[in-house]
């Protein structure tokens, strides 16, 4: 079983110039890409996430702003990843129970394995412990 990790993109230009990061599927990511979205504006007081997934493997990135990720894994497996520059993004798989606090002038990007499926969510906790354990 895959643990949430830290995954670091190529930088590619120069200072002058500028910069553009890459992520492929099945290279920096580890997984077919089956859909992306962004989450911006969120208050810094406002907690995300708050659930886990059954099938959907994620990576996040924070291309602007800093954004703390904290995740666990049963049995009790937790892990914090600040992720502060857009050359990183951490690696989340099924069954990873994960909360997200932004910066407000933070942009996420997030890159999924599976298209929308509410079924897929895992929104309590308890659920959460009782199904992985």
């Amino acid at each position: 079983m895959q643990l949430p990790h830290i995954i670091e993109f190529p930088q590619i230009g120069r200072t002058e110039i500028g910069f553009i990061g890459v992520g492929e599927e099945n290279v920096a990511i580890p997984f077919d890409i089956q859909r992306v979205f962004w989450t911006y504006y969120t208050p810094e007081s406002i907690i995300r996430g708050r659930h886990a997934h059954l099938r959907t493997e994620m990576v996040l990135i924070a291309v602007s702003g800093r954004i703390v990720v904290n995740t666990e894994m049963i049995p009790g497996e937790i892990e914090t990843f600040v992720l502060d520059r857009p050359t990183m993004g951490v690696y989340m798989p099924p069954m990873c129970w994960h909360t997200m606090q932004y910066s407000h002038t933070a942009v996420q990007v997030v890159i999924a394995s599976t298209k929308y499926d509410e079924s897929d969510y895992i929104r309590s906790y308890a659920d959460f412990c009782r199904l992985a354990g």
